[in-house]
């Protein structure tokens, strides 16, 4: 193979590759120098506070918003030039159910597999009701459907034109812990068939299910990797301390010097900080307390977004 053929064999892996990526609205910076790549059949996530940037960056990312600097491709196609071919191939479902909520289950997809000028219309939808285990279910109006069932019934809507890149913004917010693990099983089945999953989501057994994961805070990525990368590169140094009086013991640990981050877990507390030396220092008295336990623990992916929230400034001020 020469080495054109390969650098090309590598890039039809990759679904999406962006530089630069800035973007602003009245002023304000909501994305600011932005590059990433993301590879075909994987499943990416999005997480960081509220207004952080992450709908726009994904929306930027698949040529449905265009950036203010920047470039890169989706799907093949240049996002800035090409935006039309890539709207054909992406799948969006959002956070609020979009479908008619007076349709049936089977009138709502066979509406949407003729918009889409599917060729059977009633086919592609019985199929769908099939593969989403709807079935028993097609005549009931969506507005009746539970939380779980409308999210399954948008998930079928949204790919039911066979995208190649499908976007979920907050998809499983209000929905039981049970739907959302079906719904998920679903999202990887979908990936291992080829299919490429951009998702924002607050869960962190969400993102923990993610191949790769971004945080992003007022704007800027500020890591990016598989889960075990990020929690590694946040060079946390975390204890588990359990005990009497661990209220008390919160308020006195917050904000010394060492210690970057102090969170409770159920019936303990989680102490990090990212200089091991100083955060040592900083709990040496309190080790000594025997109403305290202390257990060195393994940083959890959401003590490293909880320390990261902390870092990060908010650029609507």
């Amino acid at each position: 193979m020469s080495t054109q053929a390969a650098a090309d064999a590598i890039a039809s892996d990759i679904a999406i590759e962006v530089s630069g990526l800035s973007k602003s609205f009245n002023g304000r910076e909501v994305v600011h120098d932005l590059s990433m790549r993301v590879r075909r059949g994987s499943i990416y996530g999005f997480l960081g506070p509220n207004g952080s940037g992450k709908t726009t960056t994904i929306r930027m990312l698949c040529g449905l918003l265009t950036p203010d600097s920047g470039e890169g491709t989706c799907l093949g196609f240049d996002i800035r030039r090409e935006a039309r071919k890539i709207k054909r191939l992406v799948g969006y479902m959002t956070q609020r159910f979009s479908l008619y909520q007076d349709l049936s289950v089977r009138e709502n997809l066979e509406f949407v597999a003729r918009l889409y000028g599917l060729r059977d219309p009633r086919g592609a939808a019985r199929d769908m009701i099939n593969r989403l285990g709807l079935n028993g279910r097609e005549a009931q109006l969506a507005g009746e459907l539970s939380g779980g069932w409308k999210q399954r019934l948008a998930l079928g809507a949204c790919t039911l034109p066979n995208p190649q890149l499908l976007l979920l913004d907050e998809p499983t917010a209000g929905v039981d812990p049970k739907a959302r693990r079906d719904f998920w099983n679903e999202i990887h089945a979908l990936a291992a068939e080829g299919l490429t999953v951009l998702v924002s989501t607050h869960y962190m057994d969400e993102a923990e299910r993610c191949h790769e994961i971004a945080y992003i805070a007022y704007g800027h990525l500020l890591t990016h990797g598989t889960v075990d990368q990020v929690i590694a590169g946040s060079k946390l140094t975390t204890y588990t301390v359990s005990g009497d009086a661990l209220n008390g013991l919160a308020a006195e640990l917050t904000g010394k010097p060492g210690i970057d981050m102090v969170a409770p877990f159920g019936v303990s507390l989680h102490v990090c900080g990212r200089d091991q030396a100083a955060l040592e220092a900083a709990i040496a008295s309190y080790k000594a307390d025997r109403r305290l336990t202390w257990r060195r623990s393994e940083p959890s992916l959401e003590d490293v977004f909880i320390d990261l929230m902390n870092t990060s400034k908010d650029n609507f001020q």
